[in-house]
């Protein structure tokens, strides 16, 4: 589980989980009240390469950023013989959020990341002041997720063997609506990662449909998803919309899975005014 120096991600800090042992890297960026970034689960993902983005203006408006590596991405240790499942990703973010002693923040999730966001808030209710998902995962059947041509891309790629650059540009285009503003920074980053990754990272990656339990979550939500979204469908919006009592989404057309990237102002702006203001 020792993970390799030379990954072009910047150090962070790294908090031991009480519950299991496993060493989490994070990075801790302003101060103010807390916002815990959650990345989604793509190859070779990490905090930085999902937020890298987002984060510093959150900073410089007074708010304390904790991005996460999620086990089994980024700097975070990858154990072979994790069942990467919904519950393992909450026991762990649960974990470490007490290592850390954080007992409430803001979550916001992306994808998979939106997914445990709503699992931390269903298990812990007086955990989030807020939520704030980007095409979460978790609302739709697996059958349905794992039918979207991103994920059907995404799996059969890891599946494959090793992923080099083109291979991961074949896969990250399906992310972006417009897939020119893809760097290459960006992708040399998550083929570092994606090399360490242990193989059973997606096969065991389970996610139960919590779209009959979403009338418990009480706090506000604030939502974001792309009409054009390739990995989680836009549908979802409208069903989270439906279940949580106090939601509410921007659903924006021309953009793909990555709404903080492709309309990086716009995410940034609504995210604030949301902290601020609720």
């Amino acid at each position: 589980m020792n993970q390799p120096v030379d990954l072009p991600l910047p150090v962070g800090h790294y908090a031991t989980l009480p519950n299991n042992g496993l060493r989490l890297h994070y990075l801790d960026e302003g101060a103010g009240p807390v916002v815990l970034w959650l990345h989604g689960s793509g190859p070779g993902a990490s905090g930085f390469s999902n937020f890298k983005g987002n984060y510093p203006p959150f900073a410089a408006a007074g708010y304390r950023n904790i991005v996460l590596d999620l086990p089994g991405f980024g700097r975070s240790d990858k154990p072979e013989d994790a069942q990467y499942n919904l519950d393992f990703f909450v026991d762990c973010v649960a974990a470490f959020l007490q290592a850390v002693g954080v007992q409430r923040c803001t979550l916001l999730g992306n994808s998979l990341g939106g997914a445990i966001a709503l699992g931390l808030a269903l298990r812990l209710p007086q955990l989030p002041q807020g939520l704030i998902l980007l095409a979460p995962g978790g609302v739709e059947e697996r059958e349905t997720y794992f039918k979207m041509d991103g994920i059907v891309r995404m799996v059969s790629l890891f599946n494959a063997g090793p992923i080099g650059m083109d291979e991961m540009r074949s896969m990250m285009r399906l992310q972006l609506f417009d897939d020119s503003i893809l760097p290459e920074s960006l992708l040399q980053e998550r083929v570092a990662v994606a090399v360490t990754q242990p193989k059973n990272l997606f096969s065991t990656m389970m996610v139960p449909n919590m779209e009959a339990r979403l009338g418990e979550i009480q706090c506000p939500i604030l939502g974001f998803w792309g009409t054009n979204d390739q990995f989680n469908p836009v549908s979802g919006a409208q069903r989270i919309i439906d279940g949580a009592p106090n939601a509410r989404f921007i659903v924006l057309n021309r953009c793909g899975h990555w709404v903080q990237v492709e309309h990086r102002e716009l995410f940034n702006r609504s995210c604030i005014d949301f902290l601020q203001n609720g």
